[in-house]
């Protein structure tokens, strides 16, 4: 028995969740990122640990850790420099993608320019039919023409993607080998091996991220698992995936496309783990960090998967948990533009050099500055004191923007804290309409550094039911990646109709698919408890444009039953449409596979009953809706099951800062979480 590590780093701070298998008790800890000497914050956090809880490296016996690096890159643009060889004739792909404009209301709207540009797309002589066949092999003279380009127009890496190479990926295959024994210094990347799905631009376009911050992500984890050596910790240590699992090192340098939602998953996946442990049916999970807002729907502590997650201005078609950017984070800077307008991000100060209270070099001021000046925050250190807060620091890049506006100086706070709510509460309620949620059913799980913070006002906004806040919510998302489990998925496409004929080839696909996953969960992977083997199908109507995923028993293709899959496929229309035509013939398109294995979980224990009343540890001044209020200051060791009060308060932590609002109900329920109810209460500043 020894520990079991979950990191996740973010913009602003990483974290650290270190559960004890003997003990099933959790250590948690907060450290400031440092984007300029990568690394460093492991080393910090494990120091730490040795000399704060007697954790030694050696006793490590399971490492897994989140990270933004790769989505970081899409976002800023900062990947390495490709080309994309694809068929002749189709070098527009990227540049046509799909008949949609971004932001579908705004008339002046465009396409953001393609991560490899049209004149580093070079088209190659060869040809495969939609069944599969090769009608031309890829030929010599446009390959040698095609690598020259791309090494005179300064190519790092190649992107090789083929019509219809879902179907035979063997010319993609033969042109990869060819470049590699060419030019053996240049990454070259088969969009049929990254995820070979029907659809030119989907599959190109995810194949294109995958090459682009690859290089980056490989660098990064190498340096990662040289760093973790050097503390001596010797388990090598598994990456979290967009997809809520855990995987390999390894994997996670050559499917790095796998890893581009990795941090953001890894929240959504612990945010569910607690709201299944504690009972809370109807969740919708609230991460907010130093730079950025996200949002899930969790029923029954499950998290909702899909596909087209937008990664910067991409999407990409690869499964994962299914999760929005909303909106701001604690960095997030306010300023004033040239209209005289006050407006909030989307830049962000991060960790370095941070808002100006944490008196790292800050000029400008941010979200939580704003907090700051009205009161809510400064009266503990910050991220287990790893910052102290300065407040005459944010009382001045708030009083500038104030100077600007001619207003008060808490007045101007505050609205930096409105302007901040309303951008999210506008992504929040078209994610509730997108999903048909009636917000009264929900509470926010809030967590991150800045979620409990903020979480109170926008849940008021909102009309939710109420704010769940967990024991430790600033760190909620390195105990997502802790407890994920080790997960894959599998796809191979047959585009037939779901009839007789499909039964032998159905068969065929899912044996095969059911090989490569025990084959990547017990080779790749090492590991050795029991699996759960998931099939659905993506499946539509003759001449639908697009598929549902219909989830499917896998004895139903085993004994051929055509009509079982048929009707799933209808039942699932249904709900999702409201209609169905139960005498058509669906197609299924794809058949996939998920494979996981359960690892090991924290036990969350209730806590013990109040023995006694609750009181505040002291007393401050909080400028809270427009107006100077007296708020009781709660320390979260103190409350117990059984304490309850009302707002406006503040409840500290090491880890975080919860905000109650005035007229808000709390209560600490068995597991020592606060459920704070959104009790009907005047409209925000009036």
């Amino acid at each position: 028995m020894g520990y079991r590590i979950g990191v996740d780093i973010g913009g602003s701070f990483t974290d650290f969740a270190v559960l004890d298998e003997a003990s099933s008790e959790v250590f948690t800890l907060k450290v400031l990122s440092r984007p300029d000497a990568p690394g460093s914050e492991i080393t910090k956090g494990l120091e730490t640990f040795a000399e704060r809880d007697g954790i030694r490296a050696e006793d490590v016996g399971y490492f897994t850790h989140g990270t933004t690096v790769g989505i970081n890159a899409v976002i800023q643009r900062k990947g390495v420099r490709l080309g994309l060889l694809t068929t002749r004739h189709f070098e527009d792909v990227l540049e046509l993608g799909r008949l949609k404009i971004h932001p579908i209301h705004n008339l002046y709207g465009r396409r953001p320019d393609p991560l490899i540009s049209r004149d580093r797309v070079f088209p190659i002589d060869e040809r495969i039919d939609s069944e599969g066949q090769v009608l031309l092999p890829a030929q010599l003279e446009s390959m040698e023409q095609a690598l020259a380009a791309a090494q005179a127009k300064g190519c790092e890496g190649l992107v090789i993607s083929f019509l219809n190479a879902y179907r035979n990926g063997a010319n993609e295959q033969a042109v990869k080998a060819w470049v590699q024994q060419q030019a053996p210094g240049m990454a070259v990347f088969c969009a049929s091996e990254i995820w070979p799905i029907i659809r030119e631009y989907e599959r190109t376009t995810t194949a294109v991220i995958n090459g682009y911050v690859q290089p980056k992500v490989s660098h990064y984890l190498t340096s990662f698992e040289q760093a973790l050596a050097a503390q001596g910790v010797t388990v090598p240590p598994r990456i979290t995936k967009s997809n809520g699992g855990v995987m390999s090192a390894a994997q996670a340098k050559a499917e790095s496309v796998q890893m581009i939602l990795s941090g953001t998953a890894s929240g959504v996946i612990g945010a569910g783990f607690v709201a299944r442990s504690c009972g809370y049916g109807r969740i919708l999970s609230l991460d907010i960090g130093g730079t950025s807002a996200d949002v899930a729907v969790i029923h029954d502590g499950q998290a909702q998967y899909g596909v087209g997650e937008v990664v910067g201005e991409f999407q990409i078609h690869i499964p994962s948990v299914s999760v929005t950017s909303v909106g701001q984070g604690g960095g997030s800077i306010a300023w004033v533009d040239a209209h005289g307008v006050l407006k909030v991000g989307p830049d962000s100060a991060g960790s370095l050099p941070g808002p100006a209270c944490y008196n790292r070099g800050g000029t400008r001021a941010t979200v939580t500055d704003a907090f700051v000046v009205c009161g809510v925050i400064g009266h503990s250190q910050l991220g287990y004191s790893a910052v102290q807060v300065d407040r005459a620091r944010s009382l001045a890049v708030v009083g500038e923007l104030a100077a600007l506006l001619k207003q008060d100086v808490h007045e101007t706070a505050e609205n930096i804290i409105r302007i901040a709510t309303s951008e999210m509460y506008a992504d929040v309620s078209a994610l509730l309409s997108r999903f048909g949620i009636d917000p009264r059913e929900y509470h926010f799980l809030a967590f991150g550094g800045a979620g409990p913070m903020m979480a109170s006002y926008l849940a008021r906004e909102l009309n939710l039911q109420g704010v769940v806040v967990p024991l430790v919510p600033g760190v909620l998302s390195a105990l997502g990646g802790l407890v994920a489990d080790v997960r894959n998925d599998f796809i191979d496409t047959l585009y037939q109709d779901v009839s007789p004929t499909i039964a032998v080839p159905l068969q065929a696909a899912l044996d095969g698919l059911r090989t490569r996953a025990e084959q990547w969960l017990r080779v790749e992977q090492a590991f050795t408890g029991e699996s759960i083997l998931q099939c659905s199908a993506d499946m539509r109507y003759r001449g639908q444009s697009y598929e549902i995923e219909t989830p499917l028993e896998p004895a139903w293709i085993e004994r051929g039953d055509v009509a079982q899959i048929a009707q799933a496929f209808h039942r699932e229309h249904a709900r999702l449409f409201g209609h169905h035509d139960a005498q058509a013939v669906p197609q299924l398109i794809s058949l996939r596979l998920v494979i996981s294995g359960a690892t090991a979980k924290p036990v969350i224990k209730p806590i013990g009953k109040a023995l006694q009343p609750l009181l505040p540890r002291q007393q401050i001044e909080a400028f809270m809706d427009g107006q100077w209020r007296t708020v009781p200051v709660y320390v979260r060791e103190d409350l117990r099951e059984g304490h309850a009060f009302t707002g406006p308060a503040i409840v500290m932590q090491n880890d975080t800062t919860t905000t109650v609002l005035p007229d808000m109900a709390v209560s600490v329920d068995s597991f020592g979480n606060l459920v704070i109810a959104c009790v009907p209460a005047a409209a925000f500043g009036e």
